[in-house]
């Protein structure tokens, strides 16, 4: 189908709309621009209606793309869809995309990634891929160049980048915020001149990855590895890359503390993040304060939405708990 012409702010269209079969594409594309502009999530479930998930606010989606509170004007999703969309996402080739089934999602060329619900095939226990596949959220992530400005000179100084861990409860930005930070650090600013990056990037929503190539702004001299586990990525990257910082998203596991502590003998500088809504919060999971104790951060930067989505709380000195910031800032 021809789609509407769309503004910078609903660019994904372009890709997401081809991995629809053309009666869901008109459903979608004719959400109202506003809606479009800050949607997050679109979900799909066979047998349900289509539900779009934005600015904490969640729709059913009728026919023409109009809002409903209610299903009972929405539209409801066919077996026949679910089946179109799966051969899409696959470029017609489910076999070749069986890795990324295991993984629970698939990227699509931009970085968009849908995840998969259905029935798991394990195989000696672990997930071996998925089948009967029926649910797919498809994840509109945005990047926003710039928006590490306001955190950029709190971890580093001179040549000089602390290590640094940043809090936030989920969708709060801080992935959008670590991705600008790579960018910064690998191509430089006034003041500071730009390093080499590694990215472990296990989930490929740092640098969202299409067939090895990052379809986001990282930077110029920023070394992707994409569906890597963190642990082993870390590993990887100190051996073979020889970057000057490793960045990662979303640590928890005791591997990952023991890779990181690797890095840090090496000398390589580690940016990463964490679920938690503040440090207290972050000291009663086991993993978290363990590497809290240890001080290995040098700063803790923790999002939240006092001033909306990804605002910046506080950002402690890593030694002394002390916040460097006199109030909120976004």
């Amino acid at each position: 189908m021809e789609y509407s012409r769309w503004p910078s702010g609903v660019a994904w269209k372009r890709v997401i709309l081809d991995a629809l079969p053309e009666n869901i594409q008109r459903v979608i594309d004719g959400i109202p621009q506003d809606i479009a502009e800050s949607l997050e999530e679109i979900r799909i479930r066979e047998g349900r209606p289509i539900v779009i998930h934005g600015r904490g606010k969640s729709y059913y989606l009728g026919a023409d793309g109009g809002l409903w509170p209610s299903p009972e004007k929405a539209y409801y999703v066919t077996h026949r869809d679910v089946q179109s969309i799966l051969q899409r996402i696959s470029n017609y080739s489910i076999y070749a995309v069986e890795e990324e089934l295991r993984n629970g999602y698939i990227t699509l060329r931009g970085g968009y990634r849908v995840g998969l619900a259905g029935k798991a095939v394990l195989e000696g226990g672990k997930i071996k891929t998925l089948k009967y596949i029926n649910s797919f959220n498809i994840r509109i992530s945005r990047e926003i160049i710039g928006v590490a400005d306001k955190v950029i000179r709190y971890i580093v100084s001179g040549a000089e980048v602390y290590h640094t861990l940043v809090l936030s409860p989920p969708q709060m930005g801080k992935t959008t915020l670590i991705r600008d930070i790579a960018r910064q650090l690998s191509d430089g600013f006034p003041g500071f001149r730009g390093i080499k990056v590694g990215i472990v990037d296990e989930r490929s929503e740092i640098a969202g990855c299409f067939q090895g190539v990052p379809q986001n702004n990282v930077g110029l001299q920023t070394d992707v590895l994409d569906a890597c586990p963190k642990a082993e990525g870390i590993m990887m990257l100190i051996r073979s890359m020889s970057p000057a910082v490793i960045i990662t998203d979303e640590i928890g596991k005791a591997e990952d503390v023991e890779a990181i502590e690797e890095a840090l003998n090496a000398g390589i500088k580690i940016i990463t993040t964490a679920h938690s809504s503040d440090i207290g919060d972050a000291q009663r999971r086991p993993i978290l304060s363990k590497i809290l104790d240890k001080k290995i951060f040098q700063r803790i930067i923790v999002l939240g939405s006092s001033l909306g989505v990804g605002t910046v709380e506080k950002i402690y000195d890593g030694h002394t708990l002390n916040n460097l910031l006199d109030r909120p800032i976004r």
